[in-house]
């Protein structure tokens, strides 16, 4: 890192604690979209800070066969332990481990960071279910009906059923959303809930979070061919469909769809909106917590103007200071910077950095972070 690592040091100062590590990840042939998001959840301390649990609490570290979990445990540790408080690391073995298990970021092309972040999640509560499962015995087995098919479940409709098994990893971005039919005819309510690790929503231009959180909780009517079949009047009725979020996250991961197909042209298209997101945000939407509040502490942000090509770089806050990780380069930044990842208000325009996940805190569970 040379000059940049001694600016960085200096600019660091004493405003960090001792133990904390800014480390710039060495970018493997387009492995950006795999450095920002780890950078992201580095930076989540309650994650991190549990992962670097599980692996203290590994006895023979060699004698473990080695997964996703480990490799990125490994990584985790090897950053959090350097002697210098920046530099750059080589996350070499942790991408050998993603491109043997999944075939899709095994080439050199430009791949999806938030399709890597749903794989590495959904890998990681697999691999912690099969060794709750294999240390339990074959008397706790869960039935395969019970079984969360990697973390995502449907709870029975308005019923009840044995608690699936919770990881560290469902404790922190797990939330749950209830899905609400209403028969227009009986006004029978019909509810139904489940599981997500982020959100993905639909965006418009000049809008905000706020205003994408109310648009996917709005009240959708379901007529003419769409119509549902109530139990109730044992027929196809006329509804009403909502979506709420019953129990929100700890860690709320907002994906924000950038990407659409565009049937007139026969490909996707990266769409520039505008999307303003508060470093505080209130979720009023919820149905037990009208008061839930989150401070954004990591963004990881898309360049480029296309959906097949660009670069990804995150943005991370660490004990109330704003950083810049572009794979080797790190850098201090203002927290205006942030603002500069909303978008644009044009179709085309000269800025082509936008917000594409967004990482939020809980307060409630905040630490000085």
């Amino acid at each position: 890192m040379g000059a940049t690592g001694s600016k960085l040091e200096k600019a660091l100062g004493d405003q960090f604690p001792e133990g904390e590590r800014y480390f710039g990840l060495e970018n493997f042939g387009n492995t950006c979209y795999c450095n920002s998001v780890l950078q992201a959840l580095y930076f989540c301390v309650p994650f991190r800070e549990q992962l670097l649990d599980y692996y203290g609490n590994i006895k023979n570290p060699g004698d473990v066969e080695e997964n996703l979990l480990t490799c990125l445990a490994e990584l985790f540790m090897q950053i959090s332990t350097q002697k210098k408080k920046t530099g750059v690391i080589a996350p070499k073995r942790f991408v050998q481990r993603v491109k043997k298990e999944n075939e899709l970021f095994r080439g050199y092309m430009h791949q999806d960071a938030h399709e890597f972040l749903n794989f590495l999640l959904n890998e990681l509560v697999d691999i912690l279910e099969k060794e709750a499962n294999s240390t339990k015995g074959s008397k706790e087995h869960s039935s395969p009906s019970e079984k969360i098919p990697n973390g995502i479940h449907v709870g029975q409709v308005n019923g009840v059923r044995k608690e699936p098994l919770v990881t560290w990893v469902h404790k922190n971005f797990q939330g749950i959303l209830t899905n609400e039919t209403k028969c227009l005819r009986c006004e029978t309510v019909t509810a139904r809930d489940e599981t997500f690790l982020d959100l993905s929503l639909d965006i418009e231009q000049n809008s905000s979070i706020t205003s994408c959180l109310k648009n996917f909780s709005s009240t959708e009517t379901l007529n003419a061919e769409d119509k549902f079949f109530c139990d109730k009047c044992c027929s196809l009725q006329e509804a009403q469909k909502r979506m709420k979020i019953k129990k929100p996250p700890h860690i709320l991961v907002i994906h924000l769809k950038r990407f659409k197909y565009m049937e007139q042209l026969g490909r996707y298209k990266k769409l520039s909106y505008r999307v303003v997101f508060p470093l505080e945000l209130k979720l009023t939407n919820t149905m037990e917590d009208a008061d839930c509040e989150y401070s954004l502490f990591a963004v990881v942000v898309h360049v480029g103007s296309g959906p097949n090509h660009g670069h990804y770089v995150s943005l991370v806050k660490s004990h109330n200071h704003w950083l810049f990780f572009d794979d080797e380069n790190v850098e201090m930044i203002d927290e205006s910077a942030v603002q500069t990842a909303f978008g644009s208000a044009q179709e085309y325009a000269s800025n082509t950095d936008h917000g594409y996940i967004l990482f939020y805190e809980s307060l409630a569970t905040n630490s000085d972070h």
